[in-house]
């Protein structure tokens, strides 16, 4: 798995953490629609608050329209090669750090184990599927060790991501999501990507120390 951690407020990425912030909070704001609809355009949610029953598996879609809306560059999203090929690697991981720089929010599609969160309900022991992220700006810590910023919709993903996710909707979240006004489903999307503090990210969006220089697992398919 890509190890992660979250954002500090001393991080420094390209774009900047408050540029990142911005892009993603108009995007939510101009999202329409009903309640759940906007709650399952920017969130993979279980179908209950106990991470129970069916799951949603739309990750792709979702990581395609999500990464789309959060891509102000002229050229706009961008899908990288397949990085479980070993060939040409390097040039693969700087056509992303080009992307991210340029405002393209860029679609990072891997095995399940690999990609996803430490807690999440889709990783399994065969490590079988596949989990789709965006990665939105490139950073590098005082050490010289660099990292992508990414936003990972699922909300089971980390211990993080589901403390902060129950108290928000309490029981059966289609359930409750459809009693949800505009105001609690933006506070609710909004508190998950974004958090609390004005200098970093809820549990969604979090710190992907890459190793640029080899190639992914392959992807098994179930």
């Amino acid at each position: 798995m890509i190890e992660q951690a979250y954002v500090q407020a001393v991080d420094q990425t390209t774009p900047t953490i408050q540029a990142i912030r911005a892009r993603i909070s108009q995007a939510v704001d101009a999202t329409t629609g009903p309640a759940l609809d906007r709650l399952k355009f920017w969130l993979q949610m279980p179908t209950d608050s106990m991470f129970m029953g069916m799951l949603d598996n739309d990750c792709q879609v979702r990581a395609q329209r999500v990464g789309a809306l959060l891509s102000p560059g002229a050229r706009g999203l961008y899908e990288s090669s397949d990085l479980s090929v070993p060939l040409e690697i390097a040039g693969k991981w700087a056509a992303v750090d080009e992307a991210v720089k340029a405002d393209r929010a860029v679609i990072i599609n891997g095995s399940t184990g690999h990609v996803g969160g430490s807690e999440s309900k889709f990783n399994n022991k065969r490590n079988t599927g596949f989990h789709v992220i965006v990665f939105l700006a490139v950073g590098q810590e005082p050490s010289g060790r660099r990292y992508y910023l990414g936003f990972d919709p699922d909300v089971s993903a980390t211990a993080e991501s589901r403390a902060k996710w129950k108290p928000l909707v309490l029981g059966g979240t289609e359930a409750r999501a459809q009693k949800f006004d505009e105001a609690k489903s933006l506070q609710v999307v909004k508190a998950m990507i974004l958090g609390d503090s004005q200098d970093g990210f809820g549990p969604l969006v979090r710190k992907y120390y890459v190793e640029t220089d080899k190639a992914f697992p392959r992807i098994v398919h179930a």
